[in-house]
Parts: C-alpha cells; structure tokens; sequence
C-alpha cells in the first residue's frame, strides 16, 4: 500500500514538473526579437548606446549572412563555449551579452572580427576583414550589442582602469 502512494507521489511530482515546465515561456525567436526590440529603443543618445537603428538593421542583416552559422541566429553562440573540446580549441561563444564580449574593448571586438583569432586563443574564429570593411564591422558589433541587456552594456561601456 505504501508503495502505491509513493508511485502515486512520484507520478504526481513528475506531472507537476511537466505542467510548470510548459507554462514556461521558450526561448524562441519572439523572446529574443522582444528583448532586442527593448534594446533597440536604447540606441545612440538614449542610455549611452553609441550606435543607431540604421546600424543595428544593418548589422543584423551581416550577422546572419557571417558569424550566424557559428554564433547562432540570435548570438546565443554554442552552450559548450567554455569547454575545449578535444583538440583543445574553444567553441564559439554567445556574443548575446551572456557570454564574455562585453569584458572586451571596442578596439578588441574589431579587432577579433577584421583578423579571426591565432594560435594565441584556440578557436576557429576566421577573419573577416577582407568580406567587411570597417563601417560594417561596427553595424556587426551594434547588433549584437542591441541584444545586450542595459546592466551588461552598462558594465561594458564604464570607464576601464
């Protein structure tokens, strides 16, 4: 008897744990366009984001034409970024304000996009400077960046010692 009302437990938090589970709100590209859309009202002059709406669609266009294939549609990069995988190079990270590009400087985040990554950081990382010229690797940078939330941004943009 007592096993029947601890199956019957189970049976219950397991169901319990699916219904909450589909109540929740996914991931999906409405969650992502809505936190970009909020985002979006933060450009150049508002916040202290120094990029326009022009830069932000534009960049967006770019970001799905070059870096979505490794990053992700929305900049979630690859969820086992921080691993090396097995020869010992590092997957590409989520450029989405959830991963580290926000502890590189401007300079770097050009950088990183015109000349790839060397040997110096294992990763796959190509360069990109001989497909996009300099006014567009800023529009890349502004998109991703527009999906940043305002405390991550804020974090970025602060003074650095």
């Amino acid at each position: 008897m007592t096993s029947i009302i601890k199956r019957s437990a189970q049976l219950l938090l397991v169901l319990s744990g699916l219904i909450l589970s589909a109540c929740s709100e996914p991931k999906t590209e409405t969650t992502h366009n809505s936190q970009a859309a909020h985002n979006m009202s933060n450009t150049a002059g508002q916040n202290g984001r120094w990029y326009s709406a022009e830069q932000v669609s534009q960049g967006k266009k770019l970001f799905q034409q070059y870096c979505a294939e490794c990053h992700g549609a929305f900049a979630q990069g690859n969820p086992n970024w921080r691993q090396p995988t097995e020869n010992g190079r590092y997957l590409p990270p989520p450029l989405n304000g959830t991963g580290h590009a926000w502890h590189h400087p401007m300079a770097q985040l050009r950088d990183v996009i015109t000349n790839g990554r060397g040997p110096d950081v294992p990763s796959d990382m190509p360069a990109w400077g001989e497909k996009v010229n300099a006014q567009e690797v800023d529009a890349l940078i502004a998109w991703f960046q527009s999906r940043w939330p305002d405390e991550i941004y804020q974090a970025w943009s602060r003074p650095k010692h």
